[in-house]
Order: structure tokens, then C-alpha cells, then sequence
């Protein structure tokens, strides 16, 4: 038997707002269907019907253009507006305007990635520095290595960020409680839209390639950590090696919140996932990158569409953060408006995914579930979890993840069948969403300190 671990402790208040949505286990595509043909009740509307796929790309960035000089006119005058609000004896109609401007310019999306921002850590008591760099680059992705200027950083790490639509750095809180006991290296996905077409496809082979490639330039002993929609392709890779006896076979491997097998407990979002036939997720959800961007005619889903799914789950709570925001600005409420103002930042920072990525995920792991039911290939070769012998095998579920639910990644156990009991570890955190399962006080009270453990137990 595996070890299992359950954490009851007391309600602890995330970190991160209570608006916040990291629903990146699948790209997802259903929540926007009222947006496209035939999902709306006849009316006015079907005279001029929304644009689909090819065309959604040109629409948007469209409205984006349009926008940009009313963007820009608001940026610019937030230095004399701000300046003016502390004049004395001026009224609150200016403190209005100026917080009008500001969740205006703060409503734009931004398609470039934000810098992860961690230039120092905790060790021991002392504050080392950390220098972000870059270990290895491909057209599509680039492994970024937070390098602490020490001698013994600790045990080398990868972790496998998620290509959901957001960037890497969305996983900073994670990252940064990581670099305190180790070498921390994470992927880093660029946006699709400026991939170049020549580059070639990327779908779920070439993802999962790209974890086997940079595990082997990292080097053996090497412990390897996804979070959500990549468990998939990090359990593939893990036993491709474990296979072929690989050098850089990771140590430990540890799952997040990942959908190993989405017919367990399914959650709503795995559910719109099955709504449609791919078909349909190719026709009104793949457009194509417009002529102005490094990646022409590159088929991707676009971020924008992703974030609109995401936001449409709790679009409320959304519309009451911005509303929050503009009362906190003009009150002067200066911590609670940095706060909403720099999630929003990172939240509307989208990126896109290659159409071939995505609609593979789709259909391989939540529609196919072809992973736990022996069907994954890797190249034509056939993913086998079994072969897995000497990798201990951490998972991790929050009991309140309405995104992936308790037990689907579980499930991993089962497949690697090759593993003896006590190199199998689950653990199940009270009171967590998806998000905190990896981020917030829950993350580095509690999951942490058994993810540390079983990276210790490993060497």
C-alpha cells in the first residue's frame, strides 16, 4: 500500500484573491459557445453572426486596435491626474477620473510574458540572491534556471508549468518557495503567436519531448514536478525513460492536481470537455495568428479565448473586483487596490497555444482518457506507466478542486503498477482549491514540507 495523507488543519485564508480562477488543467472551450453560432436564441444577433475560428483571431485583435488610442490617452494622463488628487481642496469627481482611467488601462489583455520578479531568497537565515537564466532554448519553449548564488543550491528540480493560456510565471509563489531548500529550474512556454511557422507543429509528443530533453540537460539527479494539465505528459515521459533506463530518469516525481484520469468524479469542466465533438473544438475554437506577428498563420487556440473561458466560471466575481477596485482607488484604499492591480496584471497577461497541442490534450486526456486506458503513445511507442521502478511517485489533490476532483490524479498509483508501496506517497490537502494546491498559505504551510520530504527521501 501507498502512503496517504490527509491534512484537516484549520481554515486558512488563501493568498491569493478570492476572484482568482486557475483553471489550467484544460484548455478550456465549452463556456464560450454562447458566444458562437448557433448557441443564442434567434434575434438580431443572427443577422450578423460572431466570427468562428479562422476569423476570431482577426476580430479581436480588431477591437484590440480600436481601443489602443483610447488605452493610450488614459495612460498618459494617470501622472497628472494622480499629481492633482493630492492638491488640497480638490473634489472627489478628479479622484473619479483618475480611478476611471486607471481599471480602464488595467482592462487590457498584454500577450508578453511578465518577468518572474524573484531576486533574492530566504536560506538558512541569509538572503542569497537569485539570477534568472537560461539552460536550454527551443522555438517553443526555453528552461529557465533560478540560479541561487551558493555553492550547494540543493537538489535539482524541474517543474513543468502548464501551457493553459498563461505564462510560466504564474507559478512564482510556487517557484519561490521551492528555491528555499532547492535548484530550481521550471519550463517556460512561449506564446505560440510569435513561434514562426517554420518551426513545425507542437502537440503532446513534443511537449512531452521537451520534458524528457530538459531533464536530460539538467542532469542526473534531477526530481521532476508538474502542476495540472502537464501530469499527463511528465508521467509519459517519466516512463519512457524509466523504459530505456535513461540517465536523467527523475528521482521523484510529483503530480498536482493533474487530470491522469478524468473519468473519476468528473467536475464540470470536464464535463464541457466532452460536450462537443473535437470537431467542433477545431472549427469555432483554432484561428489563425494574423500577418503582423513573428508566427503568421500559425494555427493556435488563442489565449484571449482561454482567459474568457476562465472568466466566465465566476464572471461575478470578476465584475466586483474591478467594481471593488474603483471604489478602493478613489477612497485611497492604496494596499487593496496594489493587490487586485497586480493579479489582474498577471491574470490578463495571455499567451497562445499551438491548435496542435490543444486539441490533442482534448481529445487524448479528457475525451479519449487514453493514458489510463493503455492507449497514450509517445511516437508511435506505446506510454507504459508500469515500467516505472525506482521513481518515487508523490500526488497531491486539494479536497475543494472543482477542476480536477479528488482521485483523478490518484490514479497515477494504479498505473504504475512497477512501483512498491512505499515509494507511493498521495496526499490531500482540507480545505484547497486548484489554486491552492500551489500557491498560498496552504501550498508552503503544508504541501510543501511533504513535497520537500519526498525530494529528501530520494536524494
Amino acid at each position: 500500500m501507498y502512503r496517504s495523507l490527509h491534512q484537516f488543519g484549520s481554515r486558512i485564508a488563501p493568498a491569493a484573491p478570492a476572484f482568482a480562477t486557475f483553471a489550467s488543467d484544460v484548455p478550456v472551450g465549452p463556456p464560450v459557445a454562447r458566444l458562437l453560432p448557433g448557441t443564442q436564441p434567434a434575434s438580431f444577433c443572427d443577422l450578423v453572426p460572431p466570427p468562428q475560428g479562422g476569423l476570431i483571431y482577426h476580430a479581436y485583435q480588431t477591437h484590440s486596435d480600436l481601443l489602443w488610442p483610447l488605452r493610450t490617452v488614459a495612460r498618459n494622463a494617470l501622472p497628472s491626474l494622480n499629481r492633482a488628487r493630492d492638491i488640497p481642496g480638490e473634489d472627489a469627481a478628479l479622484r473619479k477620473l483618475a480611478a476611471a482611467c486607471e481599471v480602464f488601462v488595467l482592462a487590457a489583455l498584454t500577450h508578453d510574458r511578465p518577468p518572474f520578479g524573484i531576486d533574492a531568497v530566504t536560506v538558512g537565515g541569509e538572503t542569497i540572491e537569485v539570477v534568472e537564466e537560461s539552460a536550454c532554448t527551443t522555438p517553443f519553449a526555453t528552461l529557465v534556471h533560478l540560479r541561487k548564488a551558493m555553492a550547494d543550491p540543493g537538489p535539482r528540480v524541474l517543474i513543468v508549468a502548464p501551457m493553459s493560456g498563461h505564462f510560466a510565471t504564474l507559478l512564482r509563489d510556487t517557484a519561490r518557495t521551492m528555491l528555499a531548500d532547492h535548484d530550481v529550474y521550471i519550463t517556460d512556454w512561449h506564446n505560440a503567436r510569435n513561434v514562426p511557422i517554420i518551426a513545425g507543429r507542437f502537440g503532446l509528443d513534443e511537449y512531452t519531448e521537451h520534458v524528457m530533453r530538459f531533464l536530460g540537460v539538467i542532469g542526473p539527479p534531477v526530481h521532476l514536478m508538474a502542476i495540472c494539465q502537464p501530469c499527463v505528459a511528465a508521467l509519459a515521459a517519466t516512463a519512457l525513460m524509466a523504459e530505456d533506463d535513461h540517465p536523467a530518469t527523475p528521482a521523484s516525481l510529483t503530480l498536482m492536481a493533474g487530470p491522469i484520469d478524468c473519468r473519476v468524479s468528473p467536475t464540470e469542466v470536464n464535463k464541457l470537455a466532452t460536450d462537443k465533438p473535437i470537431g467542433w473544438f477545431e472549427q469555432h475554437l483554432i484561428s489563425t495568428v494574423p500577418l503582423r506577428y513573428p508566427g503568421a498563420l500559425r494555427k493556435v487556440y488563442p489565449g484571449f479565448l482561454q482567459l474568457m473561458a476562465f472568466m466566465s466560471m465566476n464572471l461575478d466575481r470578476h465584475l466586483d473586483s474591478f467594481r471593488n477596485l474603483f471604489h478602493d482607488l478613489v477612497n485611497g484604499e492604496t494596499d487593496k487596490a496594489n493587490a487586485t492591480k497586480t493579479f489582474y496584471r498577471e491574470y490578463f497577461a495571455v499567451c497562445d497555444l499551438p491548435a496542435e497541442f490543444y486539441l490533442e490534450t482534448v481529445r487524448l486526456v479528457f475525451q479519449e482518457y487514453a493514458l489510463p486506458q493503455g492507449k497514450l503513445t509517445w511516437r508511435g511507442r506505446r506510454v507504459d506507466p508500469a515500467a516505472i521502478r525506482r521513481t518515487a511517485l508523490l500526488t497531491v489533490e486539494g479536497e475543494r478542486d472543482d477542476i480536477c476532483s479528488l482521485g483523478q490524479t490518484l490514479a497515477a498509483h494504479d498505473l504504475c503498477a512497477g512501483l512498491r508501496g512505499y515509494l507511493k506517497t498521495h496526499y490531500v490537502q482540507a480545505g484547497a482549491g486548484h489554486y491552492g494546491v500551489f500557491s498560498g498559505k496552504r501550498w508552503s504551510g503544508s504541501i510543501y514540507p511533504v513535497v520537500r520530504e519526498t525530494i529528501q527521501m530520494t536524494g
